[in-house]
C-alpha cells in the first residue's frame, strides 16, 4: 500500500534526523534542546513502524491507524523541528509549534488505541 510504504520512508527520515541531532547534542556546546528532539524523532519512528506492521496483521482498524501513524510523524515533526530552529536559529517555527506538536502526538497514541478497540480481529 502506498500510504504504508510512505509511512515507512517517513520513518526513515525521522529516525536519520533523530540520530545527526543526537550526534550534535552530544557534541555541541549547551545543545540540551537537541536531545529531546532527538528522542522524540526516535521514538515515534519507532512507533510508526511497529503502527505499520500491526495493520500489516489486521490487529488495527485501517483508516485509523493510518491517521494514527500520519498524527505521530507530523507531531513528531513539528515538535523537533520547533525545538531544533529555536536552538540553530533562536525563534520558534512558529507560535506554539512545540506544544501543537505535543498535542498531536497525544492524539495520534489515542487514535492508536481506538484503532486497537476497533480492530476486527
Amino acid at each position: 500500500m502506498a500510504a504504508h510504504r510512505l509511512l515507512i520512508g517517513l520513518a526513515g527520515l525521522m529516525g536519520a534526523a533523530g540520530v545527526a541531532l543526537a550526534a550534535a547534542s552530544a557534541h555541541g556546546a549547551d545543545a540540551s534542546r537537541l536531545a529531546t528532539a532527538s528522542t522524540m524523532l526516535l521514538f515515534h519512528a519507532t512507533a510508526i513502524l511497529a503502527v505499520i506492521a500491526v495493520l500489516a496483521r489486521g490487529l488495527l482498524h485501517g483508516g485509523i491507524g493510518l491517521v494514527a501513524a500520519f498524527g505521530l510523524a507530523g507531531g513528531a515533526a513539528l515538535f523537533a523541528g520547533d525545538l531544533t530552529l529555536r536552538q540553530y536559529a533562536g525563534h520558534a517555527l512558529f507560535p506554539m509549534a512545540a506544544p501543537t506538536g505535543g498535542t498531536v502526538m497525544i492524539a495520534g497514541w489515542l487514535a492508536v488505541t481506538l484503532a486497537a478497540v476497533m480492530a476486527r480481529k
